[in-house]
């Protein structure tokens, strides 16, 4: 009975192939992609019930449909697999999982999405970590400044004209404003969401930045954080998961 205990290899290879199944278990859920991995299940049991009963035209039509299996799956996920490698691509977001958490939350930040807030004021900041949000900048204006309350509730004043978009703060600085980010096409969120959390969202989806968000509506304050959305949080909540993910 010893080819029943499993060696070291077998460990190695068993947590590799969960580490996948994992990753994709995440993808489908964020994707929706739920329905078209149960259209593809339906599709396998009847060519196995085919190739059982040998209908031989059912067997040879799912056959062929099967031979392209990859090229469609690549096709629909090509969003999500692209950011996937692109993240896998850049080194500092493996080893940033090991490393301690070192930046201190802004005041000035905290302040200013306090009276935001309050007063309702929509707002969309970005917190850049590890990948560089270069290609994103180059749709806003970059102003190179130091961060402050009063700039920031400039920023997003609604009578100013670099209000629509939003702000990404690199370090201790806001880099840019008036940025373009992508809109999330996670059907969980697209219903439910505006145009400010979705572009959130889809930022969060593609890259590893921390997103502060402020309802022009409500004035609730959410985040965005790898794909996801926490909504109607505290400023001391804020505060902690600011120190938390970056």
């Amino acid at each position: 009975m010893s080819f029943l205990v499993p060696n070291l290899t077998d460990i190695i290879d068993i947590l590799m192939v969960a580490f996948i199944l994992y990753n994709l278990i995440i993808l489908f859920r964020r994707t929706g992609g739920f329905q078209i991995l149960l259209g593809l299940g339906v599709v396998l049991l009847m060519y196995f019930v085919a190739s059982l009963m040998k209908l031989e035209m059912m067997t040879t039509f799912l056959r062929i449909l099967k031979d392209y299996w990859v090229i469609v799956f690549v096709v629909i996920f090509h969003p999500e697999i692209r950011s996937i490698f692109r993240k896998a691509m850049t080194s500092k977001d493996v080893f940033s999982f090991f490393r301690g958490k070192t930046k201190k939350v802004n005041t000035p930040l905290l302040n200013a999405i306090s009276i935001l807030s309050f007063r309702k004021i929509g707002a969309l900041i970005v917190l850049e970590n590890n990948r560089k949000l270069d290609h994103y900048v180059e749709t806003g204006e970059i102003i190179d400044a130091r961060i402050s309350t009063k700039l920031i509730l400039t920023i997003f004043n609604n009578k100013t004209i670099l209000h629509d978009g939003a702000a990404i703060i690199r370090g201790e600085r806001i880099w840019a404003v008036k940025v373009v980010l992508p809109l999330s096409e996670n059907l969980e969120y697209t219903q439910k969401f505006g145009t400010r959390h979705l572009a959130a969202i889809g930022i969060s989806e593609e890259t590893d930045a921390f997103v502060i968000v402020v309802s022009e509506e409500t004035g609730r304050i959410s985040v965005a954080k790898n794909g996801e959305i926490f909504t109607a949080l505290s400023l001391d909540e804020l505060s902690q998961r600011i120190k938390d993910a970056t």
